[in-house]
């Protein structure tokens, strides 16, 4: 189909930037192709700004921001920089000469706009800037590796003027994802050109990691799109964990490889265009020095020892009656993309109805193909969400409302790259949830979505510093502020977490929970999705990738206290 991803196969240029949606194996693709340009004699520096990075697992090492050489992989140094930690300093670097001067609301509001994603992205953006402008570095290394890359989203932002301007001057529409960028001013030149040296394909390749499934894959065209957008042309793509040899007789095994199949031969036809390369499922963890050599080069010996007995799992009818009997009136599933909160939705909804529950089930289902009469379930409404639609209603609305303040167009631009970002979409979306859920008090209410911990203290730091500045550009309906601390109700809501049972999956879900926790959002139910280990497939090769599964299912069991079910792998 395509060719193998190895550094013989692919025109390396001195940087490369590995990207994709957590859990792809970014992180284990970098690492190899490190390891292997050592091996063939080359220099090379690999560096992360992931917050989920476990580089230090995979090279059992420990390690700092300037650099660590790797013991028994000569000409490799390895940094791990922390950009949660980053993002701290910056944020204090803004916030720190107003305190004091403005009220604690005010404060409040600054301090929570600096908190997001974006602000840890463009923190690692200023680590890594001085390794793709170091000249010095330049010199010394043949290749220098990120195991991360900033999207498209960050990069054109930091390209825009009004970004760069006093961080209080305007509160531009209520709930800045981004904040602003005045406390790395300094850094200005050093970041134009770090973005020229990320387009200039001479030097750099941004190689975009997907798995062979559908929401991956999309997500990497998103990110593609973005990227080329700013020039940034210089893309490859490689899909990772496709499955090859398997047992052609187990009903699972088969699915898999077909589900596979099906999802790269619908790739995003934005994507047709570039390199595209293949990596094989592994069925051991990228862990250790011998594990990263022979991740490209070997074929996979089965360790029958390591294949965990198959056992009974707590099931979702457990999630379904406690539901029940503890009465909760609203229900959100939250998670990363494609972990599958709207089919967990859905099946929550179904279990409840029949139980006799009268259900609201709420869904931004893109392909809008869910309904009560599809489910099969008597006491369900089910109404459909488009966040295209609420995304640009929102834009429209905070758009118009900075044009009849007469802002400038250098502002106004500013604006609508800020409602670009995630917050953004989280905000018009919750919206429309909110007036679901206001119509619906007759019964329970399923959501297959929910805005992160950031995203809600923004709309609340935005309405008390509203109420003591009284300039804010954005009305925050009256329906989003009482479903606020509805939400923080724990006897009238729960918040189900979904995951992959997958080490990144697992860590991105766990700082989720911590997000909500800073909200006030207690979090009690996790739903361990598309799990082999609760299948019955026989093949060797899944058996063993199902035993790798066995301990983030025991880390959620024991951080949950036994809160927690487990969902089977399903075509």
């Amino acid at each position: 189909m395509y060719k193998n991803f190895t550094p013989d196969n692919v025109k390396l240029t001195k940087y490369l930037f590995y990207t994709g949606k957590g859990g792809v194996g970014k992180t284990s693709v970098a690492c190899t192709t490190a390891v292997s340009l050592a091996d063939k004699g080359k220099k090379v520096f690999l560096v992360s700004t992931d917050p989920a990075s476990n580089l230090q697992d995979v090279f059992e090492t420990e390690l700092n921001g300037q650099g660590v050489p790797i013991k028994g992989v000569p000409n490799l140094v390895v940094a791990n920089l922390d950009p949660i930690e980053a993002a701290e300093e910056y944020k204090e670097s803004v916030v720190g000469p107003y305190r004091g001067k403005l009220p604690e609301a005010a404060i409040a509001s600054m301090e929570e706009q600096l908190s997001g994603s974006c602000t840890v992205e463009i923190a690692a953006f200023n680590e890594f800037s001085r390794f793709i402008t170091d000249e010095t570095m330049s010199k010394e290394y043949d290749y220098i590796i990120f195991d991360t890359a900033p999207t498209g989203h960050t990069l054109r932002m930091l390209q825009l003027p009004s970004a760069w301007d006093s961080f209080i001057d305007e509160s531009t529409h209520g709930a800045s994802c981004l904040g602003q960028l005045s406390g790395l001013t300094e850094q200005k030149k050093m970041y134009a050109k770090a973005v020229k040296n990320l387009s200039d394909g001479r030097m750099t390749t941004l190689v975009l990691v997907s798995r062979p499934e559908t929401s991956p894959l999309a997500e990497a065209a998103r990110a593609s799109k973005e990227l080329k957008e700013i020039g940034v042309e210089n893309q490859i793509l490689v899909i990772n964990g496709v499955l090859e040899n398997f047992d052609k007789t187990d009903e699972i095994a088969t699915a898999f490889y077909s589900k596979q199949r099906e999802a790269v031969k619908k790739i995003p036809n934005s994507m047709k265009t570039l390199d595209i390369y293949t990596l094989p499922l592994r069925a051991y963890n990228v862990a250790g020095i011998k594990n990263i050599r022979r991740f490209f080069i070997e074929d996979d010996v089965i360790d029958s020892d390591a294949v965990s007995k198959l056992k009974e799992l707590p099931g979702l009818e457990k999630l379904v009656e406690d539901l029940d009997k503890t009465n909760k009136k609203v229900i959100f599933t939250m998670g990363k993309g494609g972990v599958g909160k709207t089919t967990i939705a859905a099946a929550i909804a179904l279990g409840l109805s029949k139980l006799g529950k009268k259900v609201y089930l709420t869904t931004t289902d893109p392909a809008g193909h869910m309904s009560a009469a599809t489910m099969g379930g008597e006491n369900i409404t089910v109404s459909n969400i488009d966040e295209e639609e609420e995304l640009q209603k929102y834009r429209a609305e905070v758009i118009g409302k900075a044009k009849a303040n007469n802002l400038s167009q250098e502002d106004i631009d500013y604006i609508e790259e800020d409602l670009r970002s995630p917050c953004t979409q989280e905000i018009a979306v919750f919206r429309a949830f909110a007036d679901a859920v206001e119509k619906a008090e007759d019964g329970v209410v399923v959501i297959d979505t929910a805005p992160t911990g950031h995203t809600l203290l923004l709309l609340n730091s935005t309405e008390s510093y509203a109420k003591e500045m009284e300039h804010s550009n954005a009305d925050i309906p009256e329906s989003v502020m009482n479903l606020l601390p509805r939400l923080q109700n724990q006897d009238e809501t729960e918040v189900i977490i979904v995951a992959l049972p997958e080490a990144t999956p697992v860590f991105e879900a766990l700082r989720l929970e911590e997000d909500l926790k800073r909200a006030g959002i207690m979090n009690k139910w996790w739903v361990m999705n598309a799990s082999l280990l609760a299948t019955d497939t026989k093949d060797p090769f899944l058996r063993a990738r199902a035993a790798n599964e066995e301990k983030w299912i025991n880390l959620i069991a024991e951080n949950t206290k036994g809160h927690y079910v487990v969902i089977p792998w399903k075509k």
